[in-house]
C-alpha cells in the first residue's frame, strides 16, 4: 500500500452523495445546547443557498453530526466541508465566549494555526453508490436519537435536529434538504 497516494477518510469527490460524519474534539457534548445546532443548521443553508451543497438527510447529536451530502463546488477557494467545518468553529467560538466563557478553555490546542479545535481531525466520508446503502445510511441517521445511550427522543419524528419529519411529512423545516431518492 502507497501510503502517500491514500485518500484520507474525509475525503469527498464533488458530485458524488457520502455520508459524512464529523465529531467535535475529543467528544465534548458541544451541540447539547440548541444554538451550537442552530449554527450548523445556518451554515449548511447557506452552502445550500449558494448551490455549492445538496443536503439529502442530517442529524445533529450532542458530540457529532451525520449528514447525506453532496458537494457540487469549491466554495471560493475552500472545500464545502472545509468552509463548514471553519464556519462553524468561528461561531462556536463566539457562542462559548458568550454562553459559556470557562468551558472555552476545554478546546484550546497548541498549534501554530490556531489556539481553539472544535472538531476533530479528519471526519468520517463514505461514498454512497445505490439506494440499498443510501436508504440504510438514512435511516441510521434517523433512528440515531432514539439510541439507548442518547435517548434524545420517543421516535424519529419527535427530534427536531434531524430529516425525519422531511421524509416523513415533507416538512422542510431547514429550508435546504433535498429528497436522496431523487438522486438513487
Amino acid at each position: 500500500m502507497d501510503y502517500f497516494k491514500q485518500q484520507r477518510q474525509s475525503f469527498i469527490e464533488m458530485g458524488k452523495v457520502y455520508f459524512y460524519t464529523a465529531t467535535i474534539n475529543n467528544w465534548m457534548q458541544l451541540l447539547a445546547d440548541d444554538e451550537p445546532k442552530q449554527i450548523i443548521i445556518d451554515s449548511l443553508k447557506y452552502l445550500s443557498d449558494l448551490e455549492k451543497i445538496n443536503v439529502y438527510g442530517l442529524v445533529i447529536m450532542p458530540n457529532h453530526i451525520h449528514l447525506i451530502w453532496q458537494t457540487l463546488e469549491l466554495n471560493g477557494k475552500e472545500t464545502a466541508q472545509g468552509s463548514l467545518m471553519k464556519h462553524t468553529a468561528h461561531a462556536f467560538k463566539k457562542y462559548i465566549k458568550a454562553a459559556k466563557p470557562n468551558e472555552l478553555k476545554l478546546y484550546e490546542v497548541e498549534a501554530a494555526n490556531k489556539n481553539y479545535e472544535f472538531w476533530q481531525r479528519d471526519s468520517l466520508a463514505f461514498e454512497l453508490n445505490n439506494r440499498t446503502t443510501a436508504l440504510q445510511k438514512l435511516n441510521y441517521i434517523h433512528q440515531n436519537p432514539l439510541a439507548k445511550h442518547w435517548r434524545l427522543a420517543d421516535e424519529p419524528l419527535a427530534y427536531a435536529y434531524s430529516s425525519a419529519q422531511f421524509y416523513e411529512n415533507g416538512k422542510n423545516d431547514f429550508g435546504f434538504l433535498k429528497n436522496l431518492m431523487e438522486v438513487f
